[in-house]
């Protein structure tokens, strides 16, 4: 019984090997396969960038999320790798002949392609104390030449300049308009083959939305490439009797100049009295007319003034002599009582 069993158990086992053998190649090439492709998803996850914009209905999720655009905010990815630079200065000048100065600064200008923005003046030629504000704007590559040509124009008091780095902002800028076109063409596409009028409203709808924020952008960049493109000049030109003098002065030139404006200020403080009596003539004559008078009258209303008193002083004394009583001094005489002696001679009263 054993030696008729044997045979069959050795091929049983045999056969069980063989499938245990089998089924673990299977499980390993099956196991293989998953690896590859969970590693082939976690590469393509990696790849996606940070921004991903998609669109459309939950209905059309698939539709959306085939031939889908990415857009990565790196600065090297922009049309021009030069940096975006704002260009301002502020600038004094001063000046003994204003009108020559103010035509010369004009002239500088244009010589370098820039145009006037804003302009006021105000002052007064008589005293020379004009002023002239304005803002000039010229191509940024010609900005250090016309703060040369305007140095020229008369004496440099201040300068003051500024370069303002926008480049991450515009490169921000630039990517986000570039995203929000890819999705207005998307959506496009989507509305081209919506198949319900639901999916076309809710389309048309952020179709809407992009092509709100796609303006919005726009005027941001081409604010900017404004300012970059042209530099920005504040100008305050100042006419002066004498130009600040640029080196420093003695005392003896300070104490000078204190002499030579103190008689300045003196001489215009006598004008300013004479003039503020000019334009009050009227109010002045006037009063000319009213002091006459006073002085003229002043003798009679003396005269009226003095009577007045006598008159008074004589009304007084007259007062005091009709009430004037008798003294026991100057007694009346008229009436002295006299009392008729008694008989014993004592007198009875």
């Amino acid at each position: 019984m054993k030696r008729t069993h044997w045979p069959v158990r050795l091929t049983a086992a045999l056969t069980a090997l063989v499938l245990a053998v089998s089924l673990s190649g299977c499980g390993a090439s099956g196991g293989d396969k998953f690896a590859a492709a969970d590693v082939t998803e976690s590469t393509e996850a990696a790849a996606m960038p940070e921004e991903t914009l998609t669109s459309g209905s939950t209905a059309d999720g698939a539709e959306a999320g085939e031939g889908a655009g990415t857009v990565t905010l790196d600065p090297g990815a922009t049309s021009e790798s030069v940096r975006k630079i704002i260009y301002t200065a502020n600038l004094e000048l001063e000046a003994t002949d204003f009108d020559a100065a103010r035509t010369a600064l004009m002239e500088a200008v244009e010589a370098q392609g820039g145009y006037l923005e804003h302009s006021s003046q105000d002052g007064s030629a008589e005293y020379q104390s004009r002023s002239l504000t304005c803002t000039v704007r010229v191509p940024a590559e010609h900005y250090r030449a016309f703060l040369e040509s305007a140095a020229q124009v008369g004496s440099q008091r201040y300068l003051s300049e500024d370069a303002n780095d926008i480049t991450a902002g515009y490169v921000d800028v630039e990517a986000r308009l570039a995203a929000l076109e890819n999705q207005r063409d998307r959506l496009n596409a989507l509305a081209a083959s919506a198949e319900t009028t639901a999916d076309l409203l809710e389309i048309e709808s952020q179709l809407s939305d992009v092509q709100y924020e796609i303006e919005n952008y726009t005027r941001q960049l081409r604010a900017m490439d404004d300012q970059i493109s042209y530099s920005t000049i504040n100008i305050n030109l100042y006419e002066v009797a004498v130009l600040t003098p640029v080196t420093p002065v003695t005392f003896g030139e300070k104490l000078g100049r204190a002499f030579g404006d103190g008689w300045e200020i003196f001489v215009d403080f006598i004008q300013g009295i004479v003039l503020a009596v000019v334009y009050m003539w009227p109010l002045v004559i006037l009063a000319a007319v009213v002091i006459a008078v006073l002085l003229a009258t002043r003798p009679a209303r003396r005269a009226r003034r003095q009577a007045k008193a006598a008159a008074k002083q004589a009304a007084r004394s007259q007062g005091n002599t009709a009430y004037t009583y008798p003294t026991s001094a100057n007694p009346d005489p008229s009436r002295e009582e006299k009392t008729p002696p008694q008989e014993d001679g004592t007198p009875k009263y």
